[in-house]
């Protein structure tokens, strides 16, 4: 359940009802707002929600009890109406405007990264992303640079002022990724649990991946971790999923990330790039993803998509990236929203 506490509500009446959840047994994760704070309440059984919704709403400056019935309490539309922005350097994901990650898929080289990142900060992109450890379907393709890429996204972050995004495999490699302003959990560890608590547990935002063979409920249940462990900081991220299509690597599930936006507030992006496996397919689905709600992107550009040690054929050349994004910026007026 939510209790949303009053406008004119003080931090001893917060610490109050989290004190009294404490004592019954339940977590309690406060989550304030500009005008108003929630305090979400896990753990209460179905058959005293009504009693203990009773009380709480009779706590100094408690404004009213809302109990919720989906499994992810936290980031269900029950708990905010409102879909709840998340800040990355100047933009946020959620808002009005629409954020566009991009960057090659691997950091290979101080030279590539510092064009890459050149390129998509001149073309509007609002943050970078390039994955310092790759998970490779064969242990024999190039795995990433590890630390040493991490210095050279640092350094293209100097140069451009973009936020940096990038890959976080398991618990021991968030602390050594402390430098990256935002962790993304990929497609096949969206339902490692114990990495999820983690990233729960910084003040980064999370960029979390739909697993390929997940359903919607899957995905936002992996979100719930997230948020149990005290970090809302959480952008969904549609990446396709596997069908019996052989024509693209994925099947973008645009029909599934709209859904998904009709159950929780948290922001959700789109990446067509993996979905389609082919630079051809990739500006359509932007533009299609874009018109269905998405809001944000992450692409992948590469300032010579044919050296790419890690998927080349995906990605988009910096000139195709500038004609994408001024085309996006006219389905984003379109739909009421400005990139």
């Amino acid at each position: 359940m939510i209790i949303v506490m009053a406008s004119e509500a003080q931090e001893e009446d917060i610490q109050r009802v989290s004190d009294k959840l404490q004592e019954w047994g339940y977590d309690s994760h406060i989550s304030r707002g500009v005008e108003r704070t929630l305090i979400g309440a896990v753990g209460a059984p179905e058959g005293e929600k009504e009693s203990i919704a009773e009380q709480l709403s009779r706590f100094p400056n408690v404004d009213h009890v809302v109990p919720i019935l989906k499994p992810y309490k936290l980031v269900s539309r029950e708990s905010r109406p409102e879909t709840t922005p998340v800040r990355v350097g100047e933009v946020e994901f959620g808002g009005s405007r629409i954020g566009v990650i991009a960057g090659p898929c691997a950091v290979e080289s101080e030279e590539q990264i510092l064009e890459a990142a050149r390129a998509v900060k001149e073309a509007g992109a609002c943050a970078l992303r390039g994955g310092v450890y790759k998970p490779r379907t064969s242990p024999y393709s190039f795995q990433g640079l590890g630390p040493e890429g991490l210095k050279l996204m640092v350094l293209a972050r100097e140069a451009t002022g973009l936020p940096i995004v990038t890959e976080v495999m398991n618990t021991q490699q968030i602390e050594l990724l402390a430098d990256a302003d935002v962790l993304q959990v990929g497609a096949r560890n969206m339902q490692h649990y114990d990495l999820l608590r983690a990233v729960g547990q910084t003040d980064k935002p999370v960029l979390l991946k739909r697993g390929f063979a997940a359903t919607v409920q899957d995905w936002l249940r992996a979100a719930e971790y997230i948020a149990a462990s005290g970090n809302l900081r959480i952008i969904m991220c549609e990446r396709g999923m596997r069908t019996f299509e052989t024509q693209t690597r994925f099947t973008l599930d645009l029909g599934g990330m709209a859904a998904a936006r009709l159950e929780t507030h948290l922001p959700i992006i789109a990446d067509p790039s993996h979905a389609m496996g082919d630079h051809k397919l990739v500006p359509q689905m932007a533009l299609a993803a874009i018109a269905a709600g998405a809001d944000g992107l992450i692409i992948e550009v590469h300032p010579h998509p044919d050296q790419a040690l890690s998927d080349g054929p995906q990605s988009l050349t910096p000139a195709r990236f500038q004609r994408l994004m001024t085309d996006l910026r006219a389905v984003a007026k379109a739909v009421g929203r400005e990139l």
